[in-house]
């Protein structure tokens, strides 16, 4: 059964940086799709980023692009959401989702598997 772990939230200013880890077990990173959602004070859930950990390819939001940066360290299990310039609406609890089913395409994913969630604070 595969598990999903995140970490790395906290409270920064208007401006600061916070990189987000998510470790994930029972998953080979052969195929399959990765994702960070988030849902602040009163908003949806919205997708933030993912990633193809077999081959690297990325996606963002339009609101993160060119502000944060998705990656994995497949020997790790690990994907990683760094944070920069960072601001008062990218408040939010952020979680890391996974669909593990070999050869699907991210637009297609059924998160089926979802970590505890770390929140992040912004400050202005």
């Amino acid at each position: 059964q595969v598990q999903v772990v995140e970490s790395g939230g906290g409270s920064v200013q208007d401006g600061g940086s916070l990189r987000l880890s998510c470790t994930v077990s029972g998953y080979s990173y052969r195929g399959g799709c990765m994702a960070w959602f988030r849902q602040g004070p009163g908003k949806e859930r919205e997708g933030v980023a993912l990633i193809y950990p077999s081959i690297g390819h990325t996606n963002y939001a339009d609101s993160v692009k060119g502000r944060f940066t998705i990656s994995q360290d497949n020997a790790k299990n690990t994907v990683y959401l760094q944070m920069n310039s960072l601001k008062p609406e990218d408040t939010a609890m952020y979680h890391c989702a996974a669909d593990v089913r070999r050869g699907i395409v991210c637009a297609n994913a059924d998160f089926t598997y979802w970590g505890q969630g770390t929140q992040v604070t912004v400050s202005s």
